[in-house]
């Protein structure tokens, strides 16, 4: 088998499988979010899903190396058997402007924690990922707002696809199957997004993500910049597209031909009580559940629908009891999981275009 290989298309969208250290995974996939070695609310051994994100930044600086170290590496820490894929931190470079200043040869910041200063290479920022035995790496990266100046974004491609190549001389002493992904800058110029990409296809990346988009930029120019940017990524390699995770934007990005995706967003409308089925979305306040036997979504095997009714969930939250997070999160990361199921086989079977056209029409009639 090879490390990523595509077994299924329709259109664009493509099924394939990738091999990691720690199990396959099916594509196309979302990925829960763990950026401090745990999904806020969520205990992950509930999840019946092969790959999580965490992030480098936020372990680096807390437990910090040496504690990963003598837990034997991030799966052991977190008693997490299957794939962990670990950003690099260059989104908290652009979200906590403030604590950074980017330096030549890398990025000097003060901990979000206690103030301490740090200085971090793009060597190092790899190298970190690669230790604690991270199965997909993500190389620093620098992304900026929206909107930005031309030579702003020109700088800020010209410091990406530098890191980015350091990145990959530092990983090159790991032969472990780890596999080490680029991350495409560009902001929304067309001709930026292009000169980026093909600068960081000129070497053997494993992977490649789409970044510097889902950063304040309307919809519509976000999906352009996406698209564009997707058609220029290799065929034969894994495509991921980071901080994309509405469900019906799912669908819109695996139809571009995204092949892996990642959201807060399951996590943190579970804690503010909505709830994601495949009939619509669901704001279990809502007083019209206060009653009602049924579970979030009849057609889930989560442990929350499994055991709850949306009466009992609708009284946590009235409560304020944290349980009402922790379930209703429990169960709209169930439902991505499932979504991704649902869209996998859509496109092995060739009838993505139905599948898609059915779930918008049902989304749009929750409440």
């Amino acid at each position: 088998m090879k490390d990523f290989e595509i077994t299924a298309r329709c259109g664009k969208a493509r099924a394939g499988t990738l091999v990691t250290p720690h199990g396959v995974i099916e594509t196309p996939v979302f990925m829960p979010v763990g950026t401090q070695a745990s999904i806020k609310g969520v205990p992950h051994d509930m999840l019946n899903c092969p790959v999580i994100l965490s992030n480098a930044y936020y372990l680096y600086l807390k437990p910090g190396f040496e504690i990963l170290k003598n837990f034997g590496g991030l799966h052991k820490f977190m008693n997490w058997n299957n794939a962990i894929l670990t950003d690099s931190g260059g989104f908290q470079i652009f979200s906590l402007s403030s604590l950074f200043k980017i330096r030549k040869n890398g990025v000097e910041f003060r901990s979000k924690f206690d103030g301490s200063k740090h200085f971090l290479t793009p060597e190092e920022a790899v190298s970190f990922q690669f230790e604690i035995g991270s199965d997909m790496v993500m190389s620093l990266d620098r992304c900026m707002k929206y909107p930005s100046h031309r030579a702003d974004i020109n700088r800020a491609v010209d410091t990406t696809c530098s890191w980015a190549e350091k990145g990959l001389n530092a990983s090159k002493r790991y032969e472990t199957g780890q596999k080490l992904f680029a991350i495409t800058q560009g902001g929304t110029f067309s001709d930026m997004r292009r000169e980026c990409t093909e600068r960081l296809m000129e070497h053997p990346f494993f992977g490649f993500a789409v970044g510097g988009l889902g950063v304040g930029e309307p919809l519509g120019l976000r999906q352009q910049h996406l698209a564009e940017n997707l058609d220029m990524l290799p065929e034969d390699k894994p495509r991921y597209v980071m901080g994309m995770g509405p469900a019906p934007e799912i669908w819109d990005t695996v139809e571009m031909g995204a092949d892996m995706m990642d959201c807060v967003l399951p996590t943190r409308n579970g804690r503010n009580a909505q709830a994601f089925t495949f009939s619509g979305k669901l704001n279990l306040r809502n007083n019209r559940f206060r009653n009602d036997p049924l579970p979030i979504d009849p057609s889930c095997g989560c442990a929350a629908c499994s055991r709850y009714s949306r009466g009992y969930i609708h009284h946590l939250f009235n409560v304020r009891e944290m349980l009402a997070q922790t379930l209703t999160s429990l169960h709209n990361i169930s439902f991505m999981i499932d979504l991704t199921l649902v869209i996998q086989n859509s496109i092995k079977n060739g009838t993505f275009p139905e599948e898609k056209k059915k779930f918008m029409k049902n989304w749009k009639g929750g409440n």
